[in-house]
């Protein structure tokens, strides 16, 4: 029997097919392997949190993508601990013109963005907004959501409205429909921002809302590609896996974004085999590079962004930053959490989850009386070491 060999182009020709699952895990394994301390040396760098930097409050806001802001002050802290020359006026003049906003957006949070990244990063967020509010259907039972929608736009671009004034209103329409679920509706299906005195430094205001469009006094553009939005949180959070950046965002499905990307991006490690894209120009400091002590605010997003935050929070510390449903400011020591603070009528009390040395005692109180001198210029105060979560 003559022997025949493949016809060119056919199944007993071509290689078997690698699946893609595979070819991901064969790629990971030959990456070079970033352990905790160099990726927490690579996000400080990008976090501005090495050194502090030159730049304006705006640029900064605008490199972070964004700055948790369920609180007032949070923001301020959290610019104070990265920016050179910084003082809470920059912030709060930049909210008072409308440059900087609040609005809830990635992970269903309220964050302060610039006015260019209120308008984009909400349309992108908008499929999250959309799964939020299916979680509420019970409760919507028989709401015309289209027409909710154009009531509370009507309601808010007429005037400000607190988000009671909202339910009162909407109970009126749908008086079966549960309360919360018709608050919820409001903010999923719009750019609801809280509008200024709210937010600014110093002063006091009732959290009132109105539409992004109509508070900007301009339209929001097309949602930015999710390629884009990968690029700039690994520029600002990187280097980071896709479940980072999903963990981040709060969106879901980026693996095909970043697969696109691949060609362009510079590919790693961690030490548990996890793969981790980054830019290739962006900075990874030697992991010996010194870190000096920050006093960060509750949820500052250092803390949030990542799906595993070991490259910042040390093992057996997870959840000793909160108690409960109450979050604590948070100290860095050497780059890693190392414990939580407050400031109190002039007194700043730093609780450590350990011993420190006298040289970082030392380090940690000249930061503590640098941050005290930056956001209450002049103002008499005390810094002393003892508790600050309730036992």
């Amino acid at each position: 029997m003559t022997q025949t060999s493949p016809i060119p182009g056919t199944a007993a020709e071509r290689p078997a097919t690698v699946p893609a699952s595979r070819r991901t895990a064969v790629r990971a394994a030959s990456a070079p392997v970033l352990h905790p301390r160099a990726l927490n040396r690579a996000t400080l760098a990008r976090q501005l949190l090495l050194r502090r930097s030159p730049l304006s409050a705006r640029a900064a806001v605008t490199h972070l993508l964004g700055l948790q802001a369920q609180n007032v002050q949070p923001p301020y802290y959290a610019l104070a601990a990265r920016l050179e020359g910084f003082a809470p006026e920059h912030l709060s003049t930049l909210m008072a013109d409308r440059e900087v906003v609040r609005i809830v957006t990635l992970r269903s949070t309220l964050h302060a963005h610039t006015a260019d990244d209120c308008l984009s990063l909400r349309l992108l967020v908008q499929p999250a907004r959309d799964r939020e509010l299916r979680l509420f259907r019970k409760g919507l039972a028989d709401v015309d959501l289209d027409r909710l929608t154009a009531l509370v736009r009507d309601l808010v671009e007429t005037c400000p409205r607190t988000m009671q004034e909202l339910r009162e209103a909407l109970a009126v329409e749908w008086p079966h429909a549960e309360p919360r679920a018709l608050a919820v509706a409001a903010r999923c299906r719009l750019p609801l921002v809280q509008v200024t005195p709210r937010g600014l430094w110093g002063r006091s205001g009732q959290v009132a809302l109105t539409t992004a469009e109509h508070w900007l006094g301009r339209t929001a553009g097309p949602a930015p590609a999710p390629e884009e939005i990968v690029l700039r949180h690994l520029a600002s959070f990187g280097p980071a896996s896709v479940k980072d950046t999903q963990t981040w965002s709060g969106l879901t499905r980026l693996r095909g974004a970043f697969e696109r990307l691949r060609p362009r991006l510079a590919t790693f490690r961690d030490h548990r085999g996890v793969e981790l894209f980054d830019l290739p120009d962006a900075p990874r400091p030697d992991p010996d590079t010194p870190a000096p002590p920050r006093f960060l605010p509750e949820y500052d997003n250092l803390l949030l962004s990542h799906a595993d935050r070991t490259r910042v929070v040390p093992a057996g510390l997870q959840g000793r930053s909160r108690q409960g449903n109450q979050a604590y400011h948070t100290l860095l020591v050497d780059g890693f959490l190392a414990g939580v603070w407050k400031a109190v009528d002039g007194t700043l009390v730093i609780e450590s989850f350990g011993t420190l040395t006298k040289a970082q005692r030392q380090e940690v109180t000249a930061e503590g009386e640098r941050m005290l001198a930056v956001m209450r210029p002049g103002a008499a105060h005390d810094i002393r070491f003892g508790t600050v979560v309730p036992r």
